[in-house]
């Protein structure tokens, strides 16, 4: 048996060979040594000196931080040890740690142990139980709404993708493009739409020389809205504000939006997290609905159940019949299908099993009452330690407003001279985070805020 012949590029055969395998073998070398070999080809192949100049993105400016993310990304960089994050939306512990609730720790380890579940696609609408339960949350147990079937409820990527889902269906099905945002709102809520398809406006809303409620500058506005406009509305907790109007005023609002066939869009991000009622905190919502009339509503668990990385939520559109509810739900489905195919189904089952469970929802009201109870003690023992000191202006707002955020009436250059002097982190249009105060930590921000009023005009 001859032995086996190894190729290399360079090789050569003899045509003295006269078998059929001898001669291919020699064909297929005098091909090989055609190409260069292993150093030609480097020479070949190296970079340039200035081949990263020559990238196809180098067109690309830096792109700023997000003016609420970057907030966090200048607190991490600072090595003080007073320095205090009151920009971040998520809530913190009295010892200023993230927060996960025993109920969903406990209802964690169930689904672990659960040797039933599997990883496999839900549905394009999400998980069904999860969709009735939220639909029931928010609309309530006994919303003519539910019963007439006339809810297209599909879980989102929490709230942002659920207002998107939401901006992108007004943008392909609805006569207007038209959307009213209050000025101001959570900065995410320009871009959502916007990229959606959706002309943004504003409508009046806060007033800074009473840090409350422009109510008549709201009317106005909105009353002088084309008709058909998309409104969109803040449930519960007005995120930057905290100002939210009274339910009369809520009756006042609905009064004019139904008057003017503007479309209420509803961004409920803190239902039960404001007040510590998840019924109080989705009144303004049931007002809308109980008059028979057409709404959308994005819902987040984010906060409510501090399901923030999990990313869970839901959109909810009110329809005028079952029938066109039903059309409606299979129109979202083509927004998603494309957007992301179908959401994520770990998180869902947490709220799920919550929802329908007796015993694990009333324990969850318990815990998610103590987290809202906190943060109107931070709101009190702030108001109270400035008061002390004398600090000069109205701080009443504070124990006024509601919700995760106050609005502090502070100016850019306040801001900056508690960051820098103080090492106090928040946006620049003075909203702070109460839920990342703590009683050891409210004396500082109470001297950084006195110091900014008297030192800073």
């Amino acid at each position: 048996m001859r032995p086996p012949v190894i190729l290399e590029p360079s090789t050569t055969f003899s045509p003295s060979y006269s078998s059929p395998t001898d001669r291919r073998l020699n064909t297929l070398a005098r091909h090989l040594s055609d190409f260069p070999d292993q150093n030609q080809m480097a020479s070949h192949i190296s970079p340039s000196p200035t081949a990263s100049s020559d990238s196809v993105f180098a067109h690309i400016v830096q792109a700023p931080e997000d003016p609420i993310l970057g907030v966090t990304v200048a607190y991490n960089k600072d090595q003080s040890p007073i320095k205090l994050n009151l920009g971040v939306g998520a809530y913190r512990t009295e010892e200023g740690k993230p927060l996960v609730l025993d109920v969903v720790r406990r209802v964690e380890h169930q689904l672990l142990n659960d040797l039933s579940r599997n990883k496999e696609y839900i549905p394009i609408v999400g998980l069904a139980d999860f969709n009735k339960l939220s639909a029931k949350l928010i609309f309530g147990a006994d919303s003519p709404a539910i019963q007439a079937n006339r809810v297209s409820t599909v879980q989102g990527l929490s709230g942002t993708g659920s207002l998107r889902v939401g901006g992108e269906f007004l943008a392909k099905h609805y006569h207007q493009r038209i959307i009213y945002l209050p000025l101001p709102t959570w900065g995410n809520h320009t871009k959502i739409f916007s990229l959606a398809g959706l002309t943004v406006k504003t409508y009046r809303y806060y007033a800074p020389a009473t840090r409350g409620l422009d109510f008549q500058g709201l009317l106005e506005d909105l009353g002088s809205a084309p008709s058909g406009s998309v409104v969109l509305l803040h449930a519960c907790a007005h995120n930057p504000t905290g100002v939210d109007p009274t339910l009369e005023q809520w009756e006042q609002i609905r009064q004019l939006i139904r008057s003017k066939s503007l479309l209420p869009f509803f961004d409920s991000a803190y239902q039960g997290f404001a007040s510590g009622s998840l019924d109080a905190d989705a009144q303004p919502i049931r007002l809308f609905v109980a008059d028979g009339g057409e709404l959308l509503a994005a819902q987040s668990y984010a906060k409510n159940m501090g399901l923030y990385g999990e990313r869970v939520g839901a959109l909810n559109i009110v329809s005028k019949s079952a029938d066109v509810a039903s059309r409606v739900e299979s129109q979202l489905k083509l927004v998603i299908r494309p957007m992301y195919s179908s959401p994520p189904i770990h998180g869902a089952s947490i709220v799920a099993a919550i929802l329908k469970d007796r015993d694990l929802y009333n324990d969850w009201t318990i815990e998610l009452k103590a987290m809202a109870d906190r943060i109107i003690s931070m709101r009190q023992q702030l108001f109270d330690a400035l008061r002390a000191r004398g600090t000069p202006g109205d701080w009443s707002h504070i124990i006024k407003q509601i919700g995760m955020f106050t609005f502090t009436g502070l100016n850019p250059e306040q801001v900056s001279f508690m960051t820098k002097e103080y090492h106090i982190y928040m946006t620049s249009d003075g909203r702070i985070s109460m839920a990342g105060l703590s009683s050891r930590t409210v004396p500082h921000l109470a001297d950084a805020i006195h110091a900014a009023v008297t030192r800073v005009a």
